[in-house]
């Protein structure tokens, strides 16, 4: 039997919209159907990845400046691309992402009023090119989303601390990237209930990879 090819589904929102938790839901239901699966997440999915996000994300050290958190993060994406992304999509693996390429769009984009332009330069060399096969954008008010990630236990890293009015622009970079993209974005409505959004994110998956997930 000719084996599947690899396939990237990553995962998108604002801080408190569930990514985290229907990533899980995403691995449980293809690893039931008998998929090889793996998890990761931007920044991190390797040591090094994961020490650039401490460095940018980690609140009390040196104000980080906006073209330096673009680029720490573009360095942490090179790294996870080409150490652990391309691997695993050359060996045949659904992968699933907690974030990627467009979180630079919203965050340092929108967020931060860095230019598309300059963005899309270093998206390119972070990438080589790699462009998930999914994108599901999970999306919610940022005044309910941000009610329920600072109501989690620990202490809010350095970009969930920022003001309602960066979530917001966050939040619309997202929703324009998925009506410029309607082929690689879903956009899912995360004030639903969890289970309901799942339902609604497995019958994606199926679809991309052509198979009942049910």
């Amino acid at each position: 039997m000719t084996p599947l090819p690899g396939r990237l589904i990553t995962f998108e929102g604002i801080e408190g919209v569930g990514k985290s938790t229907q990533v899980e839901a995403a691995r449980d239901l293809l690893l039931r159907a008998g998929l090889r699966v793996e998890t990761t997440r931007e920044p991190g999915g390797t040591p090094l990845a994961e020490c650039l996000r401490a460095l940018v994300l980690e609140p009390g050290r040196e104000p980080v400046g906006a073209a330096a958190e673009l680029l720490i993060m573009a360095a942490a994406r090179a790294q996870h691309t080409a150490g652990r992304l391309r691997p695993l999509l050359d060996q045949g693996v659904v992968v699933l992402c907690d974030r990627y390429l467009d979180a630079s769009y919203a965050y340092q984009g929108a967020g931060r009023g860095i230019d598309d332009a300059e963005i899309d330069t270093v998206t390119r060399l972070a990438t080589g090119g790699l462009v998930p096969d999914l994108t599901v954008l999970l999306d919610a008010p940022p005044s309910l989303a941000l009610g329920r990630a600072r109501a989690r236990s620990g202490p809010a890293d350095r970009i969930e601390a920022e003001a309602l009015a960066f979530f917001e622009r966050a939040r619309a970079k997202y929703l324009a990237r998925a009506r410029a993209e309607p082929d690689r974005f879903r956009v899912i409505d995360a004030t639903l209930e969890p289970t309901v959004v799942a339902a609604k994110i497995a019958a994606e998956l199926g679809r991309l990879l052509g198979r009942s997930l049910a």
